[in-house]
């Protein structure tokens, strides 16, 4: 396509992907959600990894050929360890097994990509061999992780549609960078390689899409528990006010405790540990001038009165 290497699918990607980025930007000038930056950072990442994966290699580049496989290897490398990374924030997750932090993870995809890539292409000459040799084992490894991050989340006791939604959604991301070695192996798919990617991507966008629109059907709820002031009242105020106040996380679980959910019913439906729960729920007491949860019950239900 346009005379170069790039697939008419990877193209159309290119635009899907840069067209949900600037909308984001559009409709979010004002917020400064660090998970609106993480949203907007994988985006450019997909951009990114559209644009190298899709127009390189190319003979027009210059210096040795295995340059440009170091720069769309390092993207693809990068762009599923943010994925990674963005789906730990999703559910509060520091470490999942065998020490698998993202500091870690970062190590070890760097490490195999030098030691099973570029040395065994630097010996052999072969990139056939060594995109064999460090795909596979990369592989094996994607899916014990996949098999790890699928029971941390799986089995909610108390689970609501949102929740159901969200770990479907976000077994799609995961299961999509996993299968990302093995379509390396296949050959140079571009259809398949950045279609099944760049359905990581859509995946994520719908989990943002789908919060939302939940905290605009709340909005309403969480409005009485935040207007403190009578003078607020009597404003015309953006009905996404409390987004200036509580994250996005703080938000789910001030619905939750609105909702008479205990801490630890709260921690088994958003898969978080009890006493992160209870972190969570002391910021939001600080940012609503209350000093425990039943002030914050009887705050909002003095509101509803």
């Amino acid at each position: 396509m346009f005379g170069t290497s790039i697939h008419w699918t990877t193209f159309f990607y290119l635009l899907i992907d840069t067209f949900i980025v600037l909308l984001t930007l559009y409709f979010s000038r004002k917020k400064t959600q660090s998970s609106l930056k993480r949203f907007l950072y994988l985006g450019l990442l997909f951009i990114i990894y559209n644009a190298t994966g899709g127009f390189l290699p190319t003979d027009s580049f210059p210096g040795p050929i295995i340059f440009q496989y170091i720069i769309t290897y390092g993207v693809a490398i990068a762009l599923c360890i943010f994925i990674v990374y963005y789906l730990y924030k999703e559910y509060d997750i520091v470490v999942l097994k065998f020490n698998s932090s993202i500091k870690n993870l970062s190590i070890l995809a760097s490490s195999s990509f030098v030691i099973l890539f570029l040395v065994p292409y630097f010996l052999t000459n072969s990139l056939k061999s060594a995109r064999f040799l460090f795909t596979i084992p990369v592989s094996i490894f994607a899916f014990a992780f996949l098999f790890v991050f699928y029971r941390r989340i799986s089995n909610p006791s108390n689970p609501n549609a949102l929740i159901l939604r969200r770990n479907k959604l976000s077994l799609i991301s995961m299961t999509s960078i996993t299968l990302l070695p093995i379509c390396t192996v296949i050959g140079d798919y571009q259809w398949l390689t950045f279609t099944v990617m760049n359905s990581a991507f859509f995946a994520i966008t719908i989990i943002e899409v789908d919060r939302y629109i939940y905290f605009i059907k709340n909005s309403t709820r969480m409005y009485e528990v935040f207007a403190l002031k009578e003078k607020q009242k009597d404003q015309l105020i953006e009905r996404q006010i409390f987004y200036k106040d509580l994250t996005r996380r703080e938000i789910e679980i001030a619905l939750s405790i609105l909702s008479d959910l205990s801490y630890r019913n709260i921690s088994k439906d958003l898969f978080i540990a009890e006493s992160t729960v209870s972190k969570h729920a002391s910021n939001i007491f600080k940012k609503t001038g209350v000093k425990n949860r039943t002030e914050f019950l009887k705050q909002f239900r003095r509101k509803n009165k």
